[in-house]
């Protein structure tokens, strides 16, 4: 009786990564023919919930594209893919405990703060480095303009992604 249950609980919870998934697909599918630019999956992942790396985007295009790429994404084969992915609960968003001890370890002077010239050091230097387009629209939305600095506290609570 037990494993009843548990399917019963495991069909309604993918019944509605589906009906996620396809509200979220539908949003780019601007012809309607079930097939959304290849350049717009990453933004339907994220708002799905899930941050992979420029890496790992890259490998989930590769598993949901079509022998010949056309440069579009049929939502057929994206589908299945994503379920797994949601169900899986891969790529899950990093606690916000976890970014705070990162930049705090950055702020070595413990200010509660880093200058936009120590953020763009970081971003581009260490780690996956962000392209020139992903470093302004972070930085757009992250410096105060008054301090030219990135209070991250505040931006935490900006970027953090609430589960419930």
């Amino acid at each position: 009786m037990a494993d009843g249950k548990e399917k019963e609980v495991s069909e309604v919870e993918v019944a509605e990564f589906h009906r996620k998934i396809k509200e979220a697909f539908e949003v780019f599918d601007h012809e309607s023919n079930n097939a959304v630019d290849v350049r717009e999956i990453g933004t339907i992942i994220r708002s799905l919930g899930c941050c992979p790396t420029e890496a790992e985007l890259h490998d989930l295009i590769a598993e949901v594209e079509e022998d010949e790429p056309t440069g579009f994404i049929r939502f057929e084969k994206f589908l299945p893919v994503m379920t797994n992915v949601l169900l899986e609960r891969r790529y899950r968003p990093i606690p916000e405990d976890t970014l705070l001890r990162a930049f705090e370890i950055l702020d070595t002077a413990k200010r509660g703060f880093l200058s936009k010239e120590e953020l763009i050091k970081y971003m581009t230097e260490e780690g996956e480095p962000f392209s020139q387009e992903e470093m302004e629209e972070m930085l757009s939305a992250a410096i105060d303009p008054e301090s030219n600095s990135l209070h991250y506290k505040d931006y935490l609570t900006m970027m953090v992604i609430d589960e419930n």
